[in-house]
């Protein structure tokens, strides 16, 4: 029987590396910074919040080594030298394995929180694997990333002392976030997955649709965030969404076909959602 090139190499000097590179490590990373940061700021304290950021950073991790176990022969077949499976540093096995020992981590860790909590983060993580396994490939691989990105402030207000659910419009402006990350997400790689045969939503739209849509889920996120929670409307919140209708506005301009500003645009409202969620998260708290 013959071994994949990399199986014969240590675990400790070869294949952690790699399987950092292989688990999707920086928007890993962003979301559970993320959502540490609202669970502190709606009340989690530094035991809770450290609860949900090592609950997170484990279903996130689980979720990006699922993707390139899944997606490895199709990487392969398409030369993706970028990725370590298809690029020979990692067996499809050991991704797998890992994927499933993360997930497995996820369970106990999500509970810390409580059991209400730890089924509502463990929903989340099962949709980001739905999306892998199924989804990516039909018409409502958006709905993945909704429900995943949606679910985050009820899996903190749910851990409080006193567990409660969250105003709508915190989940609402997740769904939209997620979505928008979806097509953000997809949009490098359009080309690469009509030719593989992967026709989700985005790659159904096409580039120019998604390089419109993109910054737009942005700003809706913007918009219910600024009108959703009671109370007047702080300076610093209009300064976002003005910030943020200038942005969107900027990318009707006519440009040149290869222009990233849409892209770019995306990336710049969703930093602008974040902070403006951020600075509502003890709002999202009903009393």
């Amino acid at each position: 029987m013959s071994l994949h090139p990399s199986e014969a190499l240590p675990l400790t000097t070869h294949r952690v590396p790699a399987l950092l590179r292989s688990c999707h490590l920086e928007p890993a990373l962003a979301v559970t910074v993320l959502v540490t940061a609202l669970a502190a700021a709606a009340g989690r304290g530094p035991a809770g919040s450290a609860a949900v950021a090592a609950a997170v950073l484990a279903g996130q991790l689980s979720i990006g080594w699922c993707n390139d176990a899944v997606d490895a022969q199709r990487d392969t077949d398409g030369g993706r030298r970028d990725k370590p499976v298809a690029a020979g540093e990692l067996p499809p096995r050991v991704v797998a394995v890992a994927a499933g020992t993360a997930l497995g981590l996820c369970v106990p860790l999500s509970l810390l929180s409580g059991a209400a909590a730890g089924a509502m983060h463990l929903g989340g993580t099962a949709a980001g694997w739905a999306y892998n396994l199924w989804l990516k490939h039909t018409v409502l691989s958006p709905l993945p990333y909704a429900v995943g990105f949606g679910s985050l402030p009820a899996f903190v207000t749910l851990g409080l002392l006193s567990p409660s659910w969250p105003h709508w419009w915190a989940p609402a402006a997740g769904a939209l976030l997620g979505m928008g990350a979806h097509l953000v997400n997809v949009l490098p790689d359009i080309d690469d997955d009509l030719a593989a045969g992967v026709r989700g939503l985005p790659q159904r739209l096409g580039r120019t649709a998604c390089r419109r849509l993109a910054p737009l889920m942005m700003l809706a996120a913007v918009a219910v965030l600024v009108a959703g929670p009671p109370g007047p409307v702080g300076a610093m919140s209009w300064i976002l969404a003005a910030a943020a209708a200038i942005s969107i506005l900027s990318t009707a301009v006519p440009s040149k076909a290869g222009n990233r500003w849409p892209f770019r645009a995306a990336i710049v409202v969703a930093g602008m959602a974040v902070a403006q969620l951020l600075l509502r998260g003890a709002d999202m708290v009903r009393p």
